[in-house]
């Protein structure tokens, strides 16, 4: 030890020393703004919520289409839904209908 209570090092430790400071430093970069850091942790929720949302949506496209489906059955169809299916599929109408051409232009 010196007089100012600091032992004196080796350039090899100074090496060393230096080498673990840089991991050290490198690990908490890495922490802080690595692909699972605290920084990507905000970005992840406000994805996740989007993504919950998309799927909340997508669940309730798939109930609707799931009913439509389940009235197309054919062993039990919807009578008011096969008419409208005619209708827009087809363009039939009952002899008692009127149909009204609208112009498209608006005119």
């Amino acid at each position: 030890m010196t007089r100012e209570g600091h032992r004196i090092t080796l350039p090899r430790e100074k090496l060393t020393q230096g080498l673990a400071l840089a991991i050290l430093l490198l690990l908490m970069a890495l922490a802080i703004a690595g692909p699972s850091g605290l920084l990507a942790w905000g970005e992840n929720a406000r994805l996740l919520e989007q993504r919950q949302a998309r799927i909340a949506e997508l669940v309730e496209e798939r109930d609707a289409l799931k009913n439509r489906v389940d009235l197309l059955d054919p062993a039990q169809a919807d009578p008011d839904l096969v008419g409208e299916q005619l209708r827009q599929n087809f363009n039939v109408v009952h002899p008692d209908e009127l149909v009204l051409i609208l112009d498209e232009t608006g005119e």
